[in-house]
């Protein structure tokens, strides 16, 4: 299925990247510019991230953000054993593997067709993909039983709160949305795993996107910033009530580095912001 935004370009319309920095981008030209981003730069996220995420195994693997916590130990959606689950921002599907291999009905969501191209599917954990707009969901209401996202599609739209009322719409009552992003206090540091990202740079209220742009003024890439309070707020707008709130811990004995994610950085203060509400 394609559900692509209205607007969203090829991808070789789009320039190489001239600039980058925090400057405002909208809700179109997010969405147009990530679709770009991920399919042109999957082959070499996944060479660097695929075995840590779980795609060297045949059933994938779950995992909620760079510090490694893994639902099979934090078992924050419970027992999914036939219950329909959705993912939203799959990726190339390493957590739908994941569930539908613990005997859940799953259907992996995502933006990026170059992504779901190189899904993780065993024979035995097969999900369905869809290529949609996370803010735009091709499902009818109340036809899920839990809804989750690893990093996935919540943290690149300038309107998280369409995402929100859509999970909310997609769940059956009852029904849980458990997701992770990059922890809000991270935007006022340095993006940097050593000592420089220590010390903070920007305001934690300054909202401005991290946004990349080609020559012609395309966006070709960003990310956008919300505050700990406007997330539990877009939740209870849709009508959600958290449940828990979960800021994993650096794991003892781990030393890999992922982006601004480290051990100096994560003895220190949370890289990873991980919500459970229910509807």
């Amino acid at each position: 299925m394609n559900d692509l935004a209205p607007g969203a370009r090829a991808d070789e319309e789009l320039g190489e990247l001239d600039a980058a920095g925090y400057a405002p981008a909208g809700a179109a030209e997010s969405v147009r510019g990530n679709r770009h981003w991920w399919n042109r730069e999957a082959p070499a996220y996944l060479r660097e991230h695929g075995a840590f995420l779980g795609d060297a195994e045949a059933d994938g693997d779950f995992v909620w953000g760079p510090e490694g916590l893994r639902e099979a130990d934090a078992g924050l959606l419970g027992d999914v054993a036939g219950r329909d689950v959705l993912e939203v921002g799959c990726g190339a599907a390493q957590c739908s593997a994941w569930l539908t291999s613990r005997g859940a009905r799953v259907v992996g969501v995502d933006l990026s067709d170059g992504m779901l191209r190189r899904a993780t599917r065993s024979e035995r954990a097969r999900p369905a993909l869809v290529q949609a707009d996370a803010r735009r969901l091709p499902f009818a209401d109340a036809s899920f039983d839990v809804a989750c996202s690893a990093y996935g599609a919540v943290p690149f739209v300038a309107d998280p709160e369409r995402i929100m009322q859509e999970v909310s719409r997609v769940l059956r009552p009852s029904g849980l949305w458990a997701f992770s992003v990059t922890h809000p206090i991270r935007w006022a540091f340095l993006d940097d795993p050593g000592p420089a990202g220590l010390r903070a740079t920007r305001s934690y209220f300054d909202r401005t996107p991290y946004v990349e742009r080609d020559a012609a003024g395309h966006v070709l890439y960003a990310e956008h910033h919300r505050t700990l309070g406007d997330r539990v707020a877009d939740l209870a707008g849709a009508g959600f009530a958290l449940e828990r709130l979960v800021e994993p811990a650096w794991p003892d004995g781990a030393e890999h580095v992922w982006g601004g994610w480290s051990r100096l950085r994560g003895s220190l203060f949370p890289g990873t912001l991980i919500l459970v509400a229910r509807a």
